[in-house]
């Protein structure tokens, strides 16, 4: 991998972190339809961090606030009723289950899961959904009112992120949606969710980068990550101040026609 096409990935990666239409099959189609090789999924992982490190600068303070109540709730009972100090609480629930899908099926996902057949059926399910669900969403609650069966619920929706063209932003706002949540705290909500998922996967697949069973060598991969932090910034203040006035529509018809598209492009061999 040269630079060219690190500086690109990378730029891939933090536009379509945040965006609801799946940073890990663009990272996976755009080398296919470059012809270069699959960069492989440690990779797509490490270079996530670059991502998550945009998001942990543009919500410090939310972060600050809610990892001190947490911390200092575990030792003090009274704090631990605090709104940040439950918040904390249920990130961390909301965690679990991406965890235990991701570690069970890590062969899978790092293996046949990545086929770009695949990733543009779901790209197209998942831009389908994506359209009904906020058509009829009723968007009457805010963040403030999440709560344990909440967390599940959008947890459970970002283990379905672990399919590549899934999209962990979309799924999870699509599942605040769905419990009544207004776009911006889905988004919100589903931002803060993702800190620790991104950061343990990115932590388990950093011993795979460069060491021969993939097409990044280290180099490439902190180029990329440096990228992925700065357009990941800008995707984040992007989506939010999008998401305050307009609906889902444009992302869950891009899925659509860009899923279509790839589809075509690999039904008759012109991509692999």
């Amino acid at each position: 991998m040269g630079w060219f096409e690190a500086i690109l990935l990378g730029i891939v990666q933090g536009l379509t972190e945040f965006l609801p239409i799946s940073s890990t099959g663009h990272v996976r189609v755009v080398p296919a339809l470059f012809g270069w090789e699959d960069p492989g999924a440690a990779f797509s992982a490490v270079i996530q961090l670059g991502t998550m490190a945009a998001v942990l600068i543009y919500f410090r303070k939310d972060v600050a606030h809610i990892t001190v109540a947490w911390v200092r709730g575990i030792f003090n009972a009274e704090l631990r009723r605090t709104r940040d100090s439950i918040m904390g609480w249920y990130i961390a629930l909301g965690t679990v289950p991406v965890v235990i899908f991701g570690y069970a099926f890590r062969h899978q996902i790092t293996g046949g899961a990545r086929s770009l057949a695949l990733i543009s059926v779901v790209l197209v399910i998942g831009g389908v959904i994506m359209l009904g669900v906020d058509r009829v969403a009723t968007r009457q609650r805010d963040i403030t009112t999440v709560g344990r069966t909440d967390a599940i619920i959008i947890g459970l929706c970002q283990a379905l992120s672990l399919i590549p063209g899934v999209s962990r932003s979309g799924a999870t706002i699509v599942g605040g949606l769905v419990l009544g949540f207004d776009r911006e705290s889905a988004a919100r909500f589903s931002f803060l969710l993702s800190i620790p998922a991104v950061v343990l996967s990115g932590l388990f697949e950093l011993k795979d980068v460069g060491d021969g069973s993939n097409n990044a060598p280290i180099a490439a991969t902190i180029i990329a990550t440096i990228f992925a932090f700065i357009f990941g910034y800008a995707a984040i203040a992007f989506l939010l101040r999008y998401l305050a006035r307009h609906t889902l529509r444009l992302f869950g018809v891009y899925r659509i026609v860009f899923g279509l598209a790839i589809l075509a492009l690999v039904m008759t061999d012109s991509i692999s």
